[in-house]
């Protein structure tokens, strides 16, 4: 008998509720994975795009000509082209009103910061769920290693003569359930570090920017 074919043994002979706990934790890790994946293919879209119009913004001699283009692009620009968008139309708008140059700067500023709460909060979803399954799997698994040790027990007393083998079933699941909740959980957390790193990282990015491009502004206006 294999390794895998008994621990299949195991978990088709195991009580309902540590069955229904594995099929939980089960689940729960293949959802885990699912959000690790698009999280981590949002994050390096997100990074790629912040290298393109970082060099486009530093290098470009007319903002209101990166902004057509932004607005052409609209629908496939990333968080730091959309800040900048509302940068330049906030600009654009309280400039038609004739204001001073601080108070515009002033107003354009808080355009800018209210995009980029938008983008810190989507570079941050899933990252909350992910935190959870982190923190929740192993005391799932741990209330289905409880619940496969208090069965081994009672089934201990139920025989005449206690000997390991009696009792070995019942721990083996039990250890199964405890293995499935930190199969759903490391993952969970490693990407959860290392996302919330990396989201941390972008943000400071679309801070400077925000600095860079409202010292522009101060200077140059819309040329």
């Amino acid at each position: 008998m294999t390794q895998f074919t008994a621990v299949f043994n195991l978990v088709n002979n195991a009580s309902l509720i540590v069955q229904v706990l594995m099929g939980l934790l089960l689940a729960i890790s293949i959802l885990s994975w699912f959000y690790i994946f698009r999280k981590f293919l949002m994050l390096r879209r997100a990074r790629k795009q912040a290298a393109i119009f970082e060099t486009e913004f530093y290098k470009t001699t007319s903002l209101t000509n990166l902004h057509q283009g932004t607005l052409a692009n609209r629908h496939t620009i990333g968080g730091m082209e959309r800040i900048f968008s509302a940068g330049m139309q906030a600009f654009s708008d309280i400039n038609e009103k004739d204001c001073l140059r601080a108070e515009a700067i002033e107003y354009t500023q808080r355009a800018m910061k209210a995009a980029y709460q938008r983008e810190l909060d989507a570079l941050e979803a899933d990252l909350p769920f992910l935190a959870s399954i982190g923190s929740v799997s192993p005391y799932i698994g741990l209330l289905g290693t409880v619940w496969g040790i208090m069965n081994a027990f009672i089934g201990l007393s139920n025989t005449e003569q206690s000997t390991l083998a009696s009792v070995a079933p019942g721990i083996a699941e039990a250890l199964i359930a405890t293995a499935l909740g930190l199969f759903a959980a490391i993952p969970a957390v490693l990407a959860y570090n290392r996302y919330v790193a990396e989201v941390d990282r972008l943000a400071l990015r679309y801070e400077s920017f925000v600095d860079d491009f409202s010292n522009t502004l101060q200077v140059r206006g819309l040329a």
